[in-house]
């Protein structure tokens, strides 16, 4: 998995899910880099929640002390 996987990236709205109002392309692109963005027709506050997890092969573990090189 890489920070460009599709799968990873925040989904943005294409319109506020509380109100339905339209977003701009530039809310969009805010929503997308900041992932929080104010509604300024209801004052909804649109998260989008992305959560990231390493995989086993990806975290970094400290060696056992027997297998150190010495």
């Amino acid at each position: 998995m890489t920070p460009d996987d599709p799968d990873l990236r925040p989904q943005v709205f294409e319109a506020c899910p509380h109100c339905g109002r339209a977003l701009s392309p530039w809310e969009k692109v805010l929503l997308g880099v900041d992932r929080a963005l104010m509604c300024k027709h209801c004052w909804y506050r649109i998260i989008l929640d992305v959560h990231t997890t390493r995989t086993t092969t990806e975290k970094r573990t400290k060696p056992h002390p027997k297998e150190r090189k010495q």
